[in-house]
Formats: structure tokens, C-alpha cells, sequence
């Protein structure tokens, strides 16, 4: 970030947190506490993290500049003298390289397609219950029909929020209010303000709100060794491989999120996406109470509120459970990306079913990159993985999934001897 460079200025992120701007996902969860720039311009020298958020630099220049204070003396502090200048400079000729191919343009018949269909599973699902009647056979095929609709409304909630499918940025934000608010029944602030922290510091404690697992799961190799050397017992943890099945891709989504959820809103004040959300059950329960009863739907939600979760768990966990979580290392962006995520081999169900989180790795390094070009990009990603020695993990699905549970086994050993020996 720095040598290079002429003239690295500092700027304030709690600042730059409070401006309201239709470009800034999440201002302070891509920063550090102060943030570098070249001289001329506020951002020719920005991070890459910065970068990967912000399509449109010279618009968020315009809010950044009044922030200047001054200029970071070459001998002052840094927390970027770990980082290898060389990955750095590579990654972003690489970056360029997409650019120059088109990559961040989108195919817009695809998102449209993928929106339809959506909407063609909740149509299949009312009409189910209402040809087939409210037996326990046609109310379980809507319900996985409607937490189908559900798993992949949340994927392409995922691409507006990234700001990957229009030009401007606020028809990105208007469409993934839609998607996630009437669609879904959730808020786009609170995703916003969780994943984007995700993605800036992924697999990092105190920094991911992914890994904090309120000491019912401890992760990685560090964090179960510590609870361990301080007897911190809050669960079994070596039996956290098995209490997963019960307490995990179960209670997810239809406990702690649509709790925390709702609750954001309503402390936060977040109005429009409260509306939003009420739209949906408003929805839901206009159609489904005439089959079931107030309490009757009330419990089909939630039920298949229950089997998303399942979904969902099982995909985002295959591709960060099992890499490393460990405390920040202050490495380069390109590193700190591939150290905490790993790829599933790609095929047409696989895209489908984990929305192209298969291409965990290329999201994270090109966050605003259309999903349906991550393959396109991934040979290069490659190629300059083999040349900085970093390993690209890739693996079949199946695979995958099985990991999540070897991971947690392994956490949960390593607590154990801590636990007992240490």
C-alpha cells in the first residue's frame, strides 16, 4: 500500500460510516480504522477490499474528499507491512483484466429468468395446495417447493446486494429490498451490514459475524485451543460435530435469524424494510390461511422456514467452516480471500443449488462480479495462485459437505486436549 505510492492520505472511517451514499454497502466494514490513499485523488490508492465494494470510484471520491485530514508520514505505523507488494500488484492487473473482458457486465435475461422462476416455484406451490387440497402429501410437496423458492430468492437477493446486476446502484438497492423484503420477509440493511463485514474480513474473529458463534460452536484451530486453556465449558464441544445436526442447519433461520431480523428493524428503525417485510406475510398469510388456519400457517412457515435453513447452512458453511479462522493477519487482500475460502466443482446443479457460491473464491475476490461470469474468471485466479504458491482449494460437493462435520470434530478435539491437558 505504501512505498509505491506518493502522498498515502488518511482518512476517518467513522466518518465515512455515517455517510449515506446509494454506492457504500458498508464503508467501515471494508476499511481499517484509517485508510490510505495517493495523492490527486482519494481513492487511485485505495485498498482492494474498497475497491471490490465500490464499482463507481470517482462517484464515492465526491464524499470522501471533504474527510482528508493530512498526509500518513512514511515512518508512521502500518499495518500493512506483512503484505506481499507482488500478489498485490498481480491481483490487480487481474482485476483489470476483467474489466477488460467484460466480466462485470451483466447478462440481464439471466437474472430475469432466475426471478421467474422464483416465482413460477410460489405459483406450482399455491397451486398444489389448492388443486391437491391440505393433506399431509400435497402440504409437504409445498412446503419444499416454497423453501426451494425460498433458497434461491436468497441467492438472488445476494446479487443486488453485491450491486452485481445494474449499472446504478440504486436500482440495486430498490430490487434487493424486493427480493428480500417481499420475497423473503427480511431486512436488506441487516444483510447488508453482516455480510459486507463478512466479506471484508472473512473467517476473522471479532471482524466476521459468521464465525461468531455465541460459545455454542467453537471454529478453526485457534479459538477451541484458548476456550480450552481457560476451561471455558459452555458445551460439550467435542461433541459439536454431532449436536450440529440438531441445534444447526435446524434452528438457523426460523430461531436466531428471523429473530435477530425483525428485531434489527424495529431497534434500528429501519421503516422501509419493515414494510417490505410485512408485505410478505402479509402475502403468505392471505394465501395460505384459507388452507390451514392462523395457527396452521403460522407453523407451515415456520416449517419451511426449518427446511431453507437446512439449505442454506449446509452451502455457506461447505465453503468457510473449513478453512482457516484464526485472528487478523493483516495479509493482502488476494491471500486473506483464498486463506478463508474454498470452491466446489462446478456443474449446472451445483450453480443452481448453491446459487454460484460454488465459486466461493471468485465472489469474495470480485464481490461485484455478475455470478454467471465467476466461471470465466477462475482459470486466472488459478494461474496466479500457481504462481504465488498459494493453494486453490476445489472440491466435489459431496465432499464438502462432509468436511463442515470433520471440521467441527476437529475444533472439537482440539478444545478437548486443551480442555484436559493444557
Amino acid at each position: 500500500m505504501h512505498g509505491r505510492e506518493a502522498g498515502p492520505f488518511v482518512f476517518v472511517c467513522v466518518l465515512l460510516a455515517s455517510i449515506p451514499t446509494p454506492q457504500t454497502p458498508l464503508l467501515q466494514a471494508s476499511l481499517p480504522p484509517f485508510h490510505p490513499a495517493s495523492a490527486g485523488h482519494p481513492i487511485t490508492g485505495q485498498q482492494d477490499a474498497f475497491r471490490a465494494f465500490h464499482p463507481d470510484l470517482e462517484f464515492v471520491g465526491k464524499f470522501l474528499k471533504p474527510l482528508l485530514i493530512g498526509e500518513l508520514a512514511p515512518e508512521e505505523p502500518s499495518q500493512d507491512h506483512g503484505k506481499n507488494s507482488k500478489i498485490t500488484e498481480d491481483f490487480r492487473a487481474l482485476r483489470k483484466t476483467a474489466e477488460d473482458m467484460n466480466l462485470f457486465k451483466t447478462n440481464h435475461v439471466f437474472f430475469l429468468l432466475l426471478l421467474a422462476h422464483i416465482i413460477a416455484l410460489e405459483s406450482i406451490a399455491w397451486f398444489t395446495v389448492f388443486y391437491f387440497g391440505n393433506g399431509w402429501i400435497p402440504t409437504l410437496i409445498t412446503a419444499f417447493v416454497l423453501a426451494t423458492s425460498q433458497a434461491q430468492a436468497g441467492w438472488l437477493q445476494h446479487d443486488y446486494g453485491h450491486l452485481s446486476v445494474y449499472r446504478k446502484p440504486k436500482w440495486n438497492h430498490l430490487v434487493h429490498k424486493f427480493v428480500i423484503g417481499h420475497l423473503k420477509g427480511a431486512s436488506a440493511n441487516w444483510w447488508n451490514h453482516r455480510h459486507f463485514q463478512h466479506h471484508a474480513k472473512p473467517n476473522i474473529f471479532h471482524k466476521d459475524p459468521d464465525v461468531n458463534m455465541l460459545h455454542v460452536f467453537v471454529l478453526g484451530e485457534w479459538q477451541p485451543i484458548e476456550y480450552g486453556k481457560k476451561k471455558l465449558k459452555y458445551l460439550p464441544y467435542n461433541h459439536q460435530h454431532e449436536y450440529f445436526f440438531l441445534i444447526g442447519p435446524p434452528l438457523l433461520i426460523p430461531m436466531y435469524f428471523q429473530y435477530q431480523i425483525i428485531m434489527t428493524m424495529i431497534v434500528h428503525k429501519n421503516w422501509v424494510d419493515l414494510a417490505w417485510a410485512v408485505s410478505y406475510y402479509i402475502r403468505f398469510f392471505i394465501t395460505y390461511i384459507p388452507f390451514y388456519g392462523i395457527l396452521g400457517a403460522l407453523l407451515f412457515l415456520n416449517f419451511i422456514r426449518f427446511l431453507e435453513s437446512h439449505w442454506f447452512v449446509w452451502v455457506t458453511q461447505m465453503n468457510h467452516i473449513v478453512m482457516e479462522i484464526d485472528q487478523e493477519a493483516y495479509r493482502d487482500w488476494f491471500s486473506s480471500q483464498l486463506t478463508a475460502t474454498c470452491n466446489v466443482e462446478q456443474s449446472f446443479f451445483n450453480d443452481w443449488f448453491s446459487g454460484h457460491l460454488n465459486f466461493q473464491i471468485e465472489h469474495h475476490l470480485f464481490p461485484t462480479m455478475p455470478r454467471h461470469n465467476l466461471h470465466k474468471i477462475a482459470p486466472l485466479v488459478k494461474s496466479l495462485c500457481a504462481k504465488h504458491g498459494i493453494e486453490y482449494q476445489e472440491k466435489p460437493l459431496l465432499r464438502a459437505l462432509l468436511d463442515i462435520i470433520r471440521s467441527l470434530k476437529k475444533s472439537g478435539k482440539l478444545w478437548l486436549d486443551a480442555y484436559l491437558h493444557k
